[in-house]
């Protein structure tokens, strides 16, 4: 008799610290938890958010702990909202649901060199790649890709890239093209992925799976990578839309994602050749999810979550989603943006970037400490512009020519 009345009553536990996502949540009238940093109780209490204090970077013998908390909670999903979450939401979701095989995969997205060769195990075309433990292996495998390329005494090398083995998106990662690139490397990264570099037009795409089936498929183009991108895609990429559909329905299967968002990226050539690079099951950056609510009107964390939930019916499904690439109410851009001096004195924002029709707002700001922060990979941005349009060749146009912009002087 009581079932039902627990079911209604059971949360969906966030993991990790983000408004846009509670927010949609509780938009969804969705009874949840979030779990995140201890350094947001305070907030959580003043808003009467449901929080559990949790360190995500602390594995250790406690952390059963979270599990029995949760679950005491009446708990039955975890959702990851960042990259060091996904391996917790993994363990979590293997014990809501009384199946280890969960955890496992759960590494797959999570540790680059698994991830690879479970990839090329499934046939998914990607470049070659070595784990790395010391720099000797670095300078190995940049001569020896570069002998398999023919190069010549006197030609320039073919770049290889070194990335952590568990970071996300491009923290860590550095783009190698002599000794002198690896000299700079130190102790503390290590091991590391090395990859060859791989040529043609690097994209993402953003699957929102549930049963392991795609239910919507965003293609997001790069323009430059870590810098700018716009959603939906240009017709030029769309076009090879049937075919990348393909590929990332082969990567869900493969991997056997059942629930949630997964964010691979993928190098296409002119022919249409798909190389794979790597994949995400968390938040993608980017703003990402920020322009595909502008460009679809749906909240794609609200898809994340739903999507998440083994209970969501396909009528709910069906209801929520509309058509991919039709219904675009337009093209949504974002360019983040990082100051090229070492000292900040002022913001410069041009006249004709503000009148500028498809300028549609920015959040760029004069920090508080006037130094410039180093940077890691590409984060460390100094604000984002956001852009809006009908024309996906002049949103490209714009965030070429405003990236090379000096917007702090």
């Amino acid at each position: 008799m009581d079932k039902p009345e627990i079911q209604e009553t059971k949360l969906t536990a966030l993991l990790g610290w983000s408004l846009p996502a509670i927010e949609a949540i509780d938009k969804l009238n969705k009874p949840y938890v979030v779990v995140g940093p201890p350094d947001f109780q305070e907030f959580a209490d003043k808003n009467g958010i449901k929080f559990v204090a949790w360190d995500f970077e602390q594995l250790n013998e406690r952390s059963n702990e979270l599990y029995e908390k949760l679950e005491a909670l009446n708990t039955k999903v975890a959702v990851p909202i960042y990259e060091e979450t996904v391996e917790w939401a993994g363990a979590l979701n293997a014990h809501f649901n009384n199946d280890p095989r969960i955890f496992n995969r759960s590494l797959l997205l999570r540790d680059k060199g698994l991830m690879k060769r479970k990839a090329q195990m499934a046939g998914i075309r990607v470049g070659v790649f070595e784990e790395a433990y010391t720099k000797d292996d670095v300078y190995r495998f940049l001569k020896r890709m570069n002998e398999a390329l023919i190069k010549m005494d006197g030609d320039v090398n073919d770049p290889i890239h070194v990335k952590p083995l568990n970071k996300a998106g491009t923290v860590g990662h550095r783009l190698i093209r002599d000794a002198q690139d690896i000299d700079l490397m130190g102790d503390t990264e290590f091991p590391c992925l090395m990859e060859s570099h791989l040529d043609g037009q690097e994209f993402s795409c953003e699957a929102f799976i549930h049963n392991g089936k795609i239910q919507f498929l965003n293609i997001t183009e790069y323009v430059q990578l870590g810098h700018s991108n716009f959603i939906p895609a240009s017709p030029a990429l769309e076009e090879w839309r049937p075919r990348i559909r393909e590929e990332v329905q082969k990567l869900v299967d493969s991997f056997e994602i059942k629930y949630g968002v997964i964010h691979p990226e993928y190098f296409i050539a002119a022919d249409g050749t798909l190389n794979f690079g790597e994949v995400a099951a968390r938040v993608p950056g980017g703003h990402i999810f920020e322009l595909i609510e502008r460009a679809y009107g749906f909240s794609a964390f609200q898809a994340q979550i739903l999507c998440s939930d083994p209970d969501t019916t396909e009528e709910e499904l069906r209801a929520f989603f509309p058509e991919e690439v039709t219904s675009a109410k337009g093209y949504a851009g974002s360019l983040m943006v990082y100051p090229k001096v070492k000292l900040i004195e002022r913001l410069n924002v041009p006249e004709e970037l503000k009148t500028n029709p498809y300028f549609e707002k920015h959040d760029m700001f004069i920090p508080v400490t006037s130094k410039v922060a180093e940077r890691v990979g590409f984060g460390n941005h100094y604000g984002t512009i956001f852009f809006f349009g009908d024309d996906s060749e002049r949103m490209r146009s714009l965030l070429k020519q405003y990236e090379k912009y000096d917007f702090y002087l």
